[in-house]
This record gives C-alpha cells, structure tokens and sequence, in this order.
C-alpha cells in the first residue's frame, strides 16, 4: 500500500481526487485502490515541555538555567491524538510513503516529524504541490521526487524549532523568576518574535509620550496662469530657518512674502507631465487582506483570520486562507470567468462588477514564478448563500472577490502634472492628477486624490492673486493599530538601522508568518502586555516594564534577520544545525547573564507612574481648486504633515 499523508485536509481531498478511481472516507483517510490518503491537522507534535527531560525542571529555578536537552523529544497535542493514532495504523501497513507537506520549510518539517516520530523505517517519496487544480496534482502525482533530497530543509526548520523552544522556555523562566524578586506575581513571557512585536509599541508609545511640538509655518499661493488658477506651496532655503524635513521655522520671512507677492509675475520654471499607467492591487495574501479589512471595516486581525477560516472550512467559498502569496497559477486563469460567475451570483455589488469585466485581459497576477507554498486567496467558485453568512463574513468575502474581479479590468490611467515656479527669486511647487480612464479604480474608492492642474506650458507667465501663512504645529506619530502593526511584521526591515539586516529583512516573510501574526497579536493582549484603545494598539505598562527590563537584542526585530541569515544556509546545505545552535546557546547564557531584578524592579515602578498617551486628530488636507482660497487658508497640506 501506498500512504500519502497531507499537511491539511484540504490538501488531501485534493489530492485524492487527482488519483485514478473514486476515493472513500473513512477512518480518517481516504481510500483510493492501492493508495491511502490521511492528513495532519496542523502540527500534531509539539516539543516536549522542560519536565520531561529533568523532573527537576518542574520547578522554576534559576540556578536550573539555562535548560538545555541533550536530545529533544516530542509529544502529541492533546486535540491531535486521535489522528495521531489513524496515522500509525497505516504506516504499519504502508510500503510506501509519500510526504505530502507544503513545499516550504515548515510543511518539510510537519510531515516528517511525525513519520520519524512513529518510527517508520521505509522508503519516503516527495509530492510537492501548490496548486489544488485537479490537473495540477495529478501532474505533481507523476513528478514525485526522494524526500532525502529535502533533508537540509528539514534540518533548518528543526534547527528553528529547537531554537525557539530554547529561547522562550530559558528567557520567559529567567524573567518571570526575576518579577517575582520585583514583587510581579505572574509569568513574564519572552519569545523571539512576539516580544520584537511588544517592542515595535513600546518604542512608538515612548516617541508619542516624549514628542515634543513645534511650529512650522507653510506659505500658500494663489497662481493664475493662461489656463485656470491653482495653489502652490513655498520651498523655503537657506538661510531661512528650517528643520530637518524642510519646513519654515520662524513665520517672519513667510508672513514678508505673503504680504510682497500678490500681484506678482513669474514664470512656469518647470514642468512635468506624463501619463501614468497602474494595474490593478493583485489578490490578497492573509496579511495584505488583514490590512485592508481593518483599515476599511476596523476588523482586527484575528476577526479577519477567523473569518477567512469560516469562508473556508465551513462555507467552502474561498482557497485557503494562510497564505502569503499574491499571485495565481496560471492554470487558473481559464477557469476564473466560471469562477467569479458562481462567486458573484447571489450578490447585488459583485454582479455589478462582474458586469464589467473583460475576461480578454490578463493582469500580472497569474505567475508560476512567484506562486510558492500557496497562491492567493481566491474564491472557489461556490454560489455564496447570503443568508448564512454574518455580516463580516460577507464582507471579507466581497474583498476577496472583488480583488479577483479587478485582475480583469483595464489599468488605472491618468495624466499626473508636477511644476516649479519662479516668482520673485523664490521656489513654488505645484502637483495634480487628472484621470484619464477609472479602469479598476472604481471597484475601490470613488475619491479623487489630487486634483488636476489647468493646462500650461514651461516658460509661460504666472501672476500670484493672493497668499497667505498658516501656523501649523508638528505632530506625533500615530499609535499602531490592527493594520499598521501586521503592516509593520510585514515590512520589519524598515525599523531597523542597520544594511545589512534590513537586506536580510527584507528577504524574509518579516516578524511572524501569514498563519501566526494575528495570534502574536491576540496573545500579547491576553497576556496584558497590549491594550486596545478603540483601533488603537497600546502597550500596557507591564508590556512597557518587560521591555525595560530586557536586553536591547531582546526586543529588536535583529535577531530573527540573524537566524533567518543562517536558516536559510542551511536550507541550502551551507551551514550546520549543530553549530547553529552552539552559537545560539552562547548567545542565550549571555542574555541569561544580563538578567537583573533591580533593573526590572525600576522598570516596573518606571511604567507605573507614567501617564497613558492621549491621540489626537488628524489634520485636513487643502483642496487645490480654483476659487477655494479661503478654505486654503484654514486647511493644512499633506507635504507639510509631521
């Protein structure tokens, strides 16, 4: 007998169908002639807690630290057990076994510590797959390759596991013990990504208590040309007083201008125009979907995952949810018109859409290339019924559907204008859009970003009708919320200084993964290290102790750049786990070595005094129409925004 054991079921079903012959349910498989197909439900194993290696370690010392097994043992999760059990029944009767893991580094690891754990001592085939077209596995069935050729990447992911295990089990243990001598009854939990996570709020909560304002003075102009009237912006120089970002610091000079220059001449200086061509947003990955739910419906990022889950598992009517790709196999693209036919039946909003499509055209989306362990979130085809659905429900899956459609509509065109004046020895700026063909744009927002400039040409006359100052105050940065912070895990690489780390960053999925972020989230919060203020996502004052107390690496997103470095060498067979994790050890006891009970005894009494932050408003931005002056004069530009 052949056994295929799946990552998930879902991949199983899909499987199954591929294989010759009609598959039977049961007993936690499904059968097909001479094949078996069961599944994993998620990870079944877990690392085996400290106990079970030292009895001794039950009890939270210290002077035990740090814990550090001379060969690691797994047990199952309680909730895995009973398909734990249907696994091992068939590999006593299996020949052969075909790991059917996603084609990544944890799907690699997934699979085959479970066949090693339940001591199967046979031959182990490999079936890569990343589409569940049915013509697409069947051609994978046919492709299967030695899963001993995926040993270095099984040896990065146990490496990373391990890893994991020991830094949070040493560092949570050594901390919590440390707040008990600080007089903080409660476990004070570390881990290599959530606590970077807490830092990324800690740092923003500490810049937004400790900004100081200043005031900094834009000057306005009314311009009239040949063609129409228009607002530009004053580019102040040397040897004005400006702060780092160019703005006026003393209004003196701006109110001088102000007064000076109605009915003054000059003249375009420069001009550029050119037509702007932009495709459609690709369909969603989890975390771009999360993004743009909370932002558009305030939905927080566990909301958003349990949602797709549902639209998933239960109502079958979108791909699978926890994925990081954004783009389609190709394969799908003759399908989708019959696709979002059935998607979009039940629904007023998508019919319309749909009704605009052009299924002759062909966006960037569909690419093998870039298609990895999963595609995008898609919708499956199946005919929504609308009354099953809850509110949220339906809205995530008109995003989802909606971003499907988009890939078949023409690309957003218009017709940007950018001009610099020169009017009494000084620099004016001026930019606009105009539309040229909505394309997709409709689909998203029906708001007009920035207004079209009237027509001119370089060189031609300008004459100013009127000016004016406004008094403006820098502003704070704004507290992260659900979306700017899974934003922020996405791109990590921008909060960090050094070059080398940021490309290293920047090659990685960042802090956390598509299936795990909204959880990191969650947990930081059940562990009342954040709070939520409305949409707002503050650190509570013991996440802001903790991340007092620790050592800086702790808390910084360069450590998981550093392990992604070596990962992914050992990934590609050039590094070694051993030496991985002898140097991660000399690491740890150097952590374990700053520990300190005064510094988290003052960090906790720090945080205990200090004043929650309070947000303010959002300042309006000018409309940069003929005839608006006055409300100019009372608005405040996007450019001169904090």
């Amino acid at each position: 007998m052949r056994l295929i054991i799946a990552e998930k079921p879902s991949l199983a079903r899909a499987i199954a169908d591929a294989l010759p012959g009609r598959a039977q349910k049961r007993d936690g498989a499904l059968y097909a002639d001479d094949t078996v197909v069961t599944w994993c439900l998620g990870h079944l194993l877990e690392q085996a807690p400290p106990e079970a290696y030292d009895a001794a370690d039950k009890q939270w010392r210290l002077d035990r630290l740090p814990i550090v097994p001379a060969a690691f043992k797994h047990v199952p999760r309680p909730k895995a057990r009973g398909q734990l059990a249907v696994i091992r029944r068939l590999l006593k009767q299996a020949g052969t076994v075909v790991h059917a893991g996603d084609p990544d580094r944890e799907g690699q690891l997934l699979v085959q510590e479970v066949v090693e754990y339940l001591g199967y001592r046979g031959p182990v085939k490999r079936l890569l797959v990343n589409d569940l077209n049915r013509p697409a596995v069947a051609r994978a069935l046919g492709q299967l390759a030695d899963n001993a050729e995926f040993a270095p990447l099984y040896r990065a992911a146990r490496a990373r596991s391990r890893a994991d295990w020991l830094y949070g089990i040493n560092l949570t243990r050594a901390w919590t013990l440390l707040g008990r001598q600080a007089g903080h009854d409660g476990v004070l939990s570390v881990g290599r990504v959530q606590t970077p996570v807490l830092g990324l709020i800690v740092r923003r909560d500490t810049a937004i208590r400790e900004f100081v304002p200043w005031p900094f003075y834009p000057l306005w102009v009314n311009v009239r040309v040949a063609g129409g009237e228009f607002c530009a912006w004053w580019v102040p120089g040397p040897p004005h007083p400006l702060d780092d970002r160019g703005r006026l610091l003393d209004r003196t000079p701006a109110d001088a201008l102000a007064e000076a220059l109605p009915g003054r001449e000059g003249r375009v200086a420069q001009l550029h125009q050119r037509q702007k061509r932009q495709a459609p947003p690709l369909p969603y990955s989890l975390s771009a979907l999360q993004v743009d739910a909370a932002r558009r419906y305030g939905l927080s990022a566990r909301a958003v995952l349990d949602t797709c889950q549902a639209l998933y598992e239960r109502h079958r009517l979108i791909t699978y949810p926890r994925s990081d790709c954004r783009y389609l196999p190709k394969a799908h693209l003759a399908e989708a018109q019959r696709t979002l036919a059935g998607a979009c039946r039940s629904d007023a909003t998508l019919q319309g859409w749909l009704a605009g499509a052009d299924f002759s055209l062909r966006s960037k989306a569909w690419d093998d290339g870039k298609v990895g362990a999963h595609h995008a979130l898609a919708p499956s085809g199946k005919t929504p019924d609308l009354d099953r659905l809850s509110a949220t429900e339906g809205k995530v899956f008109r995003l989802i559907t909606r971003n499907l459609v988009a890939q078949f509509y023409p690309p957003l065109l218009t017709f940007e204008t950018r001009t610099e004046l020169a009017i009494d020895g000084e620099t004016f700026r001026a930019g606009g859009q105009q539309v040229l063909d909505p394309g997709w744009k409709p689909l998203f927002t029906s708001r007009e970003e920035a207004p079209p400039l009237p027509p001119m040409t370089q060189g031609e006359t300008c004459r100013v009708q009127n000016a004016g100052v406004e008094a403006q105050e820098t502003r704070p940065p704004e507290p992260f919320t659900d979306a700017s912070l899974i934003k922020a895990m996405m791109n990590i690489g921008r909060y960090v200084d050094d070059p080398e780390v940021k490309r290293t960053l920047r090659n990685t999925d960042g802090l956390g993964t598509e299936a795990t972020r909204a959880g990191i989230i969650e947990t930081l919060v059940a562990r009342g290290y954040l709070v939520r203020q409305q949409k707002a996502l503050r650190a509570t004052r013991l996440g802001a102790a903790l991340i007092g107390a620790l050592p800086e690496a702790v808390a910084t997103p360069e450590r998981t750049a550093l392990w992604e470095q070596r990962l992914g060498a050992m990934a590609d067979g050039r590094d070694d786990d051993a030496d991985f994790q002898q140097a991660l050890l000399t690491d740890l006891r150097g952590l374990l070595s700053q520990s300190d009970a005064g510094r988290l005894r003052h960090s906790l009494q720090t945080a205990s005094g200090e004043a929650a932050p309070k947000a303010s408003a959002q300042p309006k931005r000018p409309r940069n129409k003929a005839g608006a002056s006055r409300r100019r004069r009372s608005s405040t530009s996007r450019r001169s925004r904090s």
